[in-house]
């Protein structure tokens, strides 16, 4: 079993026993307080099924990232219980945590070495990752001399090299320009596509939360509980193109209402 690193990708030693087929994630009547004495998540229950992608939007300082470290076995839990159906995780960060002097490749490989993957199995899933995410032609490069977006790709091709079964995303994409941001978007959702991982998505931005998810969480001020999780009815593959569709922009529109009057 890999230990959870400041690099990102991890396993877990939370349980799963009371997990349902079809579900790969479940918090049960959760609650977590830090010794500071601040309570940041607070009768939370929510399950994701295998293979389904749920984003997390709410207020700053709302638990959102407590509950992907939660699922990573990185914190546990004050009151309740957290399941996770496989020891397969990865954890993206909001920055990409990358080793500076060494190239693409040693940075994707990294994990793989670390999980004490064989060399030959290893070898392979890193240049499947390097290519899954459009990097082979800098697969020798240092990450300064990466954009930000690139690094970000570094990232997720690192956490993609151990074929997880569970993504936890929390706001990858967050440090990046607009144009950036809608090109990494547009490489999640291909991703998704042809891997088809269950993932957990983080992010302060409704109109992402909708191109990416299959449903959306709003969670509440601190402490942070789940006012409304709302279904996104919106056909796969997704686009581009969808932005500009009435039903994407109402859902947007609908999310956003509900961001306004939580409490």
């Amino acid at each position: 079993m890999t230990r959870a690193t400041p690099l990102a990708d991890t396993m877990n030693d939370v349980d799963a026993s009371h997990l349902v087929h079809g579900l790969q994630v479940s918090f049960q009547h959760l609650g977590m307080t830090y010794g500071t004495g601040t309570t940041a998540l607070q009768d939370v229950d929510l399950s994701v099924r295998t293979g389904e992608m749920v984003a997390i939007v709410g207020p700053s300082g709302c638990g959102k990232s407590t509950l992907l470290r939660l699922a990573a076995g990185l914190e546990r839990p004050s009151r309740g219980s957290v399941a996770v159906g496989t020891r397969s995780v990865g954890f993206i960060f909001q920055e990409p945590t990358l080793l500076p002097w060494a190239s693409v490749r040693r940075n994707v490989a990294l994990l793989g070495e670390l999980a004490r993957l064989p060399r030959e199995v290893a070898r392979g899933r890193v240049e499947d990752a390097i290519l899954a995410v459009g990097l082979e032609d800098f697969a020798d490069q240092l990450p300064r001399s990466l954009s930000g977006g690139m690094r970000m790709r570094v990232s997720l091709a690192r956490a993609l090299a151990l074929e997880p079964q569970v993504m936890l995303l929390d706001e990858p994409f967050g440090a990046l320009d607009e144009m950036t941001r809608e090109e990494m978007q547009l490489q999640l959702l291909d991703l998704y596509e042809r891997r088809r991982f269950t993932a957990l998505f983080v992010t302060h931005s409704v109109s992402e939360a909708v191109l990416l998810a299959d449903r959306v969480v709003v969670m509440s001020a601190r402490p942070g509980r789940i006012r409304a999780v709302v279904d996104v009815d919106l056909p796969r593959p997704r686009g581009p193109e969808l932005r500009f569709e009435a039903s994407y922009v109402d859902q947007v529109k609908h999310i956003s209402e509900l961001l306004r009057g939580v409490r």
